[in-house]
């Protein structure tokens, strides 16, 4: 799926670059696991392509990682972002299905209801807690299709119910089998539980 080889990158806000990182993610679930400041949301950002390569190669289903051809197989957007004014759900669903050749709407409208989104799909975004905020996003992310697919600390501001949808929905995806493959990248403190069936955990040292 993506292969990382002796790569070396300024994380944003570190002082050094990182080098020699080299991986392999596979289809199905990868957990990056970290404490805070450990530097996980930086790694997503460089898988993201939002990060440039100083030295070594990433690509993706073969595509280099500065190329569109990557940008276009990945779904990433960062949790702490700002929304756009007066931006709903329901338009960024409609914006999605058209960015992504494998959007799944039948998923997409499973995913809202059992997030419990149904209410907030005509509301604008700002207007919405950062928990419900937080499940619009990872409706988009998992119904997305994206070939890699980043989630930052997925349960966030989630209620007990929440988690435990969202913890049998990762499950799932990670059971069923997906065209094209996917590749669906976890950041996060802990492993969730023992119930998920992660294909490989990219434990990342704490920084100095």
């Amino acid at each position: 799926m993506l292969q990382a080889d002796a790569v070396d990158w300024f994380p944003p806000g570190a002082g050094t670059v990182q080098r020699g990182w080299s991986a392999r993610l596979p289809a199905g679930l990868t957990l990056v696991l970290g404490d805070e400041g450990s530097g996980k949301t930086s790694l997503l950002r460089l898988l993201a392509g939002d990060t440039p390569v100083v030295a070594g190669q990433v690509r993706l289903h073969g595509a280099p990682h500065a190329g569109a051809d990557y940008r276009r197989q990945v779904f990433w957007r960062d949790p702490r972002e700002a929304w756009p004014p007066q931006w709903t759900p329901q338009d960024w669903s409609e914006q999605l299905a058209r960015q992504y050749p494998h959007w799944q709407a039948g998923q997409w409208l499973r995913h809202v209801q059992g997030f419990g989104l149904q209410p907030h799909l005509g509301k604008a975004m700002y207007q919405l807690s950062s928990g419900s905020q937080r499940k619009v996003l990872l409706a988009a992310a998992l119904a997305s299709g994206a070939p890699l697919t980043l989630i930052d600390e997925p349960v966030a501001a989630l209620d007990r119910a929440s988690i435990a949808y969202l913890c049998a929905a990762l499950a799932q995806e990670a059971s069923a089998p997906q065209r094209p493959p996917r590749a669906v990248v976890v950041a996060h403190y802990d492993t969730l539980g023992d119930a998920l069936p992660w294909s490989q955990t990219l434990r990342l040292p704490p920084r100095p």
